[in-house]
C-alpha cells in the first residue's frame, strides 16, 4: 500500500498518490502532472481515480490531462460555479475501491461550494479510517478561508463550521492530508509542519477550538484576505480544462539583443532583491523565484509576454515552472548576465537601500515630498505600525500606483524588505524615480526600539 505526498514549492500545494494491489489514485494534481504517472508506474501501479478536493483559485489543476494520459476517471464535488467539462460528480456517501483502500466522500463545503473531503479506509483495519484528505477545509493549524463569496460571507462560513464538524467526527486518530502547508495563500496560520491528526487540531488548531458556531462565523467574516485578478483565470482554467503544461520547463535562452528585441510586455528579473537593487535593466520588474507564486499574478496578466532576467539557467527554470503552474506560460525566453551586459555598455538601474537610522531622520525631518509607504497586508500592519507610513499593499499597487506622485521621493517597507523591493520594481517599471527601499524593514524597527 502506497501514499506518497508531492509536493509543489512555492505555491505551497500538496498533492498525494495513494496505491494498493496494482491501482492507484491521484488527490489535487497540479498542471505539470507527469510526475503522477512517473511514480505510480514505478511503484508497479495504474491510475484509475483523479480526486478533486474542490476548484483551486491559486494554481492550474493536471486533471484533464492526466485523465488523457491514463484513462482515469475525474471526481468532482456538486455545485460547481460552472460544469466542470472534464469531470464526473461525486457526492455524499459515494465510495470508491482502489485495491485494499476504500475512498469515501464528505461533502464540505464552506471555502467553496463544490468542496469535498475523501476519507481513506484500509479494509484490513476496520475500526476508523486511517486519514482524511481535506482539501482547502482544515489545514494544519488552520481551516479555509471563505471569501470567496462575499454577498454569502455569512453563510459560507457556516457552511465551513459544520463541514469542519463533520471531518472532526471521523475520530482523533484520523490522519489529515490537506491541500496546501505554510505559505500558501489559502490560509494565513497554517504551521510550518504538514502532518497532524484530527485529535491534535481539535486541541490545538485555533479556529477549530472555537466551539460556538456563531463566534466561528463571526471570527471567518471579520478575516481579511487579499484575491490576486490571476484568481479569477484559475477560476476559469479550473473549469475549463487547460492546456497540458509545456514539455520542456526551461526557457528558450536570449542574447542581450535578442532580450532587447524581444518585445515582452514584462521583463522579469527574477534573482535576488539585493542583487537587483544594486543594477537591473531599465524596465525591469523584481520578482525573486521564490516570490513568483504568490505575486506574478497580481502584475502580469493573461496572454501577457515575458522574459526572464536571472543568474543562472537553473533559475529561469525554477521562475518557468512557478509561472506555468498558474497559467502565465507566454514565456518568450531567458536572459542570463546582468553584469556582462553592463560590461557590454547596457546601460542599468539601481535602487537604493537605506537603514533605520536613516529612516528615523527622515521621519523627524517631516518632509512633505517623503513618504515612507508600507506594503504589508493589512492584518500585518494592524499588529503593528510606523505612525507616519502610509499604506498600500504591495499587490494593490497593480493599479493603485497611479495614485501615487511621481515626482514625490517614496521608500517601501514591509517586514523586512522583500516585498518592498517587489513593490519598489514595479514603481521604477512604471516611471517612478526617486524610491529606496528600508532594509530590514518592520523587522528592523521593531528591533531598534528594544
Amino acid at each position: 500500500m502506497l501514499l506518497e505526498k508531492i509536493k509543489t514549492p512555492g505555491l505551497s500545494h500538496l498533492s498525494y498518490l495513494i496505491g494498493s494491489q496494482g491501482k492507484a489514485a491521484v488527490i489535487d494534481p497540479r498542471r505539470d502532472c507527469e510526475i503522477y504517472l512517473e511514480r505510480a508506474r514505478a511503484e508497479g501501479l495504474e491510475i484509475t481515480h483523479i480526486f478533486e478536493t474542490h476548484r483551486n483559485e491559486d494554481l492550474i489543476t493536471g486533471s484533464p490531462v492526466l485523465a488523457k494520459m491514463t484513462g482515469a476517471r475525474v471526481l468532482h464535488g456538486p455545485n460547481p460555479a460552472d460544469e466542470v467539462v472534464f469531470a464526473d460528480t461525486a457526492r455524499e456517501g459515494d465510495v470508491f475501491e482502489i485495491g485494499k483502500i476504500r475512498v469515501e466522500v464528505l461533502e464540505t463545503p464552506g471555502h467553496t461550494d463544490d468542496h469535498l473531503a475523501f476519507v481513506f479506509h484500509d479494509d484490513d483495519y476496520p475500526e476508523g479510517p486511517v486519514g482524511v484528505f481535506t482539501g482547502d477545509a482544515l489545514f494544519v493549524g488552520d481551516v479555509g478561508r471563505t471569501d470567496f463569496y462575499p454577498e454569502r460571507a455569512r453563510e459560507v462560513a457556516g457552511l465551513l463550521y459544520d463541514s469542519l464538524q463533520k471531518i472532526c467526527a471521523l475520530g482523533d486518530q484520523t490522519i489529515i492530508y490537506p491541500a496546501h502547508g505554510a505559505g500558501s495563500v489559502c490560509g494565513s496560520e497554517m504551521a510550518d509542519r504538514e502532518f497532524s491528526t484530527i485529535g491534535h487540531e481539535r486541541r490545538n488548531n485555533p479556529r477549530l477550538r472555537i466551539a460556538d458556531r456563531d463566534e466561528f462565523i463571526k471570527a471567518k467574516v471579520e478575516e481579511h484576505h487579499y484575491q490576486p485578478p490571476y484568481f479569477r483565470l484559475m477560476e476559469r482554467l479550473n473549469l475549463e480544462g487547460a492546456n497540458a503544461a509545456p514539455r520542456v520547463m526551461r526557457p528558450r535562452l536570449l542574447g542581450l539583443e535578442d532580450l532587447g528585441e524581444s518585445g515582452a510586455d514584462h521583463l522579469v528579473d527574477v534573482r535576488e532583491p539585493l542583487a537587483y537593487a544594486a543594477g537591473h535593466m531599465q524596465g525591469a520588474v523584481c520578482l525573486p523565484v521564490g516570490m513568483i507564486p504568490a505575486f506574478a499574478g497580481w502584475f502580469i496578466s493573461e496572454g501577457d509576454t515575458i522574459a526572464l532576467i536571472a543568474s543562472e539557467e537553473d533559475e529561469l527554470a525554477q521562475a518557468m515552472a512557478h509561472l506555468v503552474r498558474i497559467g502565465l506560460d507566454n514565456i518568450v525566453g531567458g536572459y542570463v548576465g546582468v553584469i556582462p551586459a553592463a560590461a557590454q555598455g547596457k546601460a542599468m538601474q539601481s535602487i537604493a537601500m537605506i537603514d533605520t537610522e536613516e529612516v528615523a531622520r527622515r521621519l523627524a525631518e517631516d518632509s512633505e515630498d517623503w513618504t515612507l509607504l508600507d506594503v504589508r497586508a493589512l492584518d500585518e500592519r494592524q499588529q503593528g505600525s510606523i505612525d507616519e507610513s502610509e499604506h498600500v499593499y504591495v499587490g494593490e499597487l497593480n493599479t493603485r500606483w497611479k495614485e501615487l506622485d511621481r515626482d514625490l521621493h517614496y521608500t517601501l517597507m514591509c517586514a523586512s524588505g522583500m516585498r518592498a523591493s517587489v513593490a519598489a520594481g514595479w514603481l521604477a517599471s512604471q516611471g517612478f524615480k526617486h524610491l529606496d527601499v528600508y532594509l530590514g524593514s518592520m523587522g528592523a524597527w521593531t528591533n531598534a526600539q528594544g
